[in-house]
């Protein structure tokens, strides 16, 4: 199995992110032998197909252009003339065959590893200038297997051609009993159909190496546990990262909460662990609901505020705790706990009267009903 720097087993197999990565880095499979194989075997065949095309068209381009008349000989500018009508020509009649090389040499090479554009590839590193990395790259497992599929090219496509040449001794050999005209188009004939039989050699080369190809380039992406492992913490947030997130979350929430405090009717306390503020209004509402809730300091904080903007604070700890344990922030109170908070907000509006219009001072409830089941010690 492979392994990594740290000699950890590459076990794993490579994650999507992992894959997307290797692909912005210009890191994909690639097969030379597909690549040079599609190039030459429908070079060659499109070159057999325009054979009758080129044929004519170069026969008309010699006949016209270097063919000079009595007048051409004595203007020094007719050969430079002719030269460059000759090779415009040539180009327009080439440019079919070039068009399909183009198109050939880019399918064949995406057609492995897909349309693929990396710009960080495209960077320059000093790195690939470094003589002993070179030499690593050279003496690797992937130089290896160049060197052995160079030598694999060279035995297989040498042996094609000794096989063809003595199974074509008898044709070539007669090419010399044949007048001219003959002779050349049938050896023409002979080399053309000769060379794509032995660049078809190359479709077993094809076959080798583009499944080679795709496993190697799966096998060098293969991760150890320890990759996967810190790569799903930078995917989902490193703990330390994800605590500090909900601690600050915790603090926009609580301030945006303190902000509610001063629009409470009433806050009601424990007096000193718990305090709880609530807000009515009978036009918007079915229920009073808990616009600030918390302990301890968070408490001590909401009544700080309460008192502040003149908040009535008002002790009731079975009450408190009860809308404590029993209630969420911004929701309305429990059914169970409608009797004991409006005896308390109906103290409260009485307190809020006896402020504005004076007269006797109104009395706290001495217990507010409280449930059972909603009691907290």
């Amino acid at each position: 199995m492979a392994e990594n720097q740290d000699g950890q087993e590459k076990s794993q197999e490579p994650t999507s992110k992992r894959i997307n990565d290797a692909r912005r880095k210009g890191q994909i499979p690639r097969s030379r032998e597909l690549n040079t194989m599609a190039i030459t075997m429908l070079g060659l065949a499109g070159m057999i197909a325009m054979g009758p095309y080129f044929f004519d068209n170069f026969r008309t381009l010699f006949s016209e252009q270097f063919v000079l008349g009595r007048k051409d000989i004595f203007d020094p500018a007719a050969m430079m003339g002719h030269l460059i009508t000759a090779i415009q020509d040539a180009l327009v009649m080439l440019l079919p065959f070039f068009a399909l090389m183009i198109t050939v040499a880019v399918l064949s090479s995406v057609a492995l590893g897909g349309f693929n554009v990396s710009f960080e590839a495209m960077q320059p590193k000093l790195s690939k200038l470094d003589p002993i990395q070179g030499m690593k790259r050279v003496f690797s497992v992937k130089g290896l297997m160049e060197l052995v599929k160079s030598l694999a090219k060279f035995v297989l496509v040498g042996t094609a051609t000794v096989i063809l040449l003595h199974t074509l001794s008898d044709d070539l050999l007669g090419l010399s009993t044949l007048d001219i005209t003959q002779s050349i188009g049938k050896g023409m004939t002979l080399v053309a159909w000769s060379s794509v039989l032995l660049a078809s050699t190359l479709i077993l080369m094809a076959l080798i190496d583009v499944p080679f190809q795709l496993w190697q380039h799966k096998h060098d992406l293969k991760m150890t546990q320890q990759e996967v492992r810190d790569e799903l913490k930078e995917t989902e947030g490193r703990p330390e990262v994800k605590g500090r997130i909900r601690q600050m979350q915790r603090e926009m929430a609580q301030r945006r909460m303190m902000q509610e405090v001063p629009k409470a009717d009433v806050v009601v306390t424990n007096p000193t662990h718990y305090a709880v503020a609530l807000r009515y209004d009978p036009e918007k509402m079915h229920a009073p609901i808990v616009v600030a809730l918390g302990k301890d300091l968070i408490a001590a904080n909401i009544r700080e505020i309460a008192s502040a903007n003149d908040v009535p604070l008002v002790e009731a700890p079975e009450l408190a705790r009860a809308i404590y344990f029993n209630t969420e922030l911004n929701q309305a109170i429990p059914a169970a706990l409608f009797l004991a908070v409006a005896q308390l907000l109906a103290y409260v509006f009485q307190l809020r009267a006896w402020q504005e219009m004076g007269g006797d001072i109104p009395t706290p409830p001495n217990a507010y009903p409280v449930p059972e089941d909603y009691r907290h010690a």
